[in-house]
């Protein structure tokens, strides 16, 4: 009997850490659902890595903080893939918009609360139920050091990150009796497009390990939670941060 095909859907997959934990995951064997926003150019480019790589995977376009844009490109997946079901999701999409809160508009604390928060609630609820009926799934949040520890000029990040934590910690537990796993991972100053605006060489003093980490580090930690090596882990968030906070 052929085996049945796993699907993995990545948001936010277009670059940096999403375009790492979509390779890694195909080189696992899954088929990755790349999603990105707008950069279809850089999405393209991860899939044809995915392709290069002898893996496989399809391109899907949605905004991740738009509800009605999430159902309407969830449902049409689901209606080019009868039978099938997505039993892997890494929430990854998340921006950035650094102030003091004193200074800060109230535009820039509602869209990073609402890629991030409102982003994990409009791609998880509707991907839950088949994981669930299916007996099988893994979720995994991609979170950060912000989230954890609080960071000056982060207040809403740390906020949206620190919320998700929250989150990851109780829906794990409504899922768990039926194989779905609900973890994140929260990683330090990683180098990427994102962290790209910062002082890589004063910071770099802080951290225990002496240097930013590499997307594929963070990568290697979704691979290990969304596999049958960490089936019983659940509701955790792994660290990696280079031991710049604990």
């Amino acid at each position: 009997m052929m085996e049945r095909k796993r699907y993995a859907l990545v948001t936010g997959a277009s670059r940096g850490i999403g375009r790492a934990v979509a390779l890694r995951l195909a080189a696992s064997g899954y088929a990755v659902i790349v999603n990105y926003v707008s950069n279809r150019a850089e999405a393209e480019r991860t899939l044809g890595m995915i392709c290069e790589a002898g893996g496989e995977g399809e391109l899907l376009q949605f905004d991740v903080a738009d509800n009605g844009a999430v159902q309407s490109a969830l449902n049409g997946w689901q209606e080019r893939h009868e039978g099938e079901y997505i039993s892997v999701l890494v929430n990854n999409a998340g921006i950035r918009k650094d102030d003091l809160l004193m200074w800060m508009p109230e535009d820039e604390w509602r869209k990073v609360l609402s890629v991030s928060l409102d982003g994990f609630y409009n791609v998880t609820q509707p991907l839950l139920k088949n994981m669930l009926v299916g007996k099988y799934g893994r979720i995994v949040n991609i979170v950060s050091l912000s989230g954890i520890k609080g960071m000056p000029g982060q207040t809403n990040y740390s906020a949206a990150k620190g919320g998700v934590i929250a989150a990851t910690k109780a829906l794990a537990q409504e899922v768990a009796k039926k194989n779905v796993t609900v973890n994140a991972v929260a990683p330090g100053f990683i180098r990427t497009d994102m962290t790209g605006d910062l002082n890589e060489a004063e910071l770099k003093k802080l951290i225990p390990a002496g240097r930013f980490g590499e997307p594929e580090e963070v990568a290697g930690a979704v691979a290990f939670l969304v596999s049958d090596d960490a089936a019983y882990i659940t509701g955790e968030v792994i660290s990696v941060n280079g031991g710049i906070y604990t």
